[in-house]
């Protein structure tokens, strides 16, 4: 299988922690999804990464659809659990990491305009906003929990994972490890295991 990925995208590298911890190869092809001729125009229609290229030359794209396909390909470390009120729960967290990255992609790309005036400057307050609502709830559900959902980890602990590293990759103005100790404390423990060192976007 093929993904088609940016190293800097918190969503494909979603994916590929995924992969690894499901001990899955995938060839990584590099694509720049602003390019006018990007390679990922041709295999998503909506021109954006991730993208996995299956073995019958089949394409997958959004990020939610291919990790849920990846973790049913083995029952190496199931990731998204079995049970219906913990699965939802998993998918739920989710939401919340890849709507925290949606708000800080916007915020970014609104930040980098180059004809910015006061409607740029109202969009990235929204969208800002949004984020530390987000924290402010993942914080919450998290608690004093060692994990997002259960014991162990799972795709919950992924997502926020990628979402809180995105933000320390790009907002390092945005002090959530402050504001928020025990999702420090929880991405720490992440940031620790291989996967996530390897995928690391501050080494891309």
């Amino acid at each position: 299988m093929k993904l088609l990925h940016s190293a800097t995208s918190p969503y494909a590298r979603k994916v590929r922690i995924v992969a690894a911890e499901k001990k899955l190869d995938l060839d990584l092809e590099p694509v720049d999804p602003w390019s006018a001729d990007a390679t990922i125009a041709r295999t998503n229609p909506l021109g954006k990464v991730p993208a996995l290229i299956m073995d019958d030359g089949q394409s997958l794209f959004d990020s939610r659809v291919i990790v849920e396909y990846l973790d049913g390909l083995s029952p190496v470390h199931r990731l998204i659990p079995d049970g219906s009120r913990d699965r939802i729960a998993s998918k739920r967290w989710e939401a919340i990491a890849d709507g925290l990255c949606d708000a800080a992609i916007l915020a970014r790309l609104e930040g980098n305009r180059p004809d910015q005036n006061a409607s740029s400057a109202k969009q990235i307050d929204r969208q800002r906003s949004k984020v530390i609502a987000c924290l402010d709830e993942m914080a919450r559900e998290l608690g004093e929990r060692e994990y997002c959902v259960g014991n162990a980890l799972t795709l919950a602990d992924i997502a926020t994972g990628c979402a809180l590293g995105y933000l320390k990759f790009r907002f390092p103005d945005i002090t959530w490890e402050v504001t928020h100790p025990n999702l420090a404390r929880l991405y720490r423990k992440l940031a620790a295991r291989p996967s996530f060192k390897a995928t690391d976007p501050t080494a891309a």
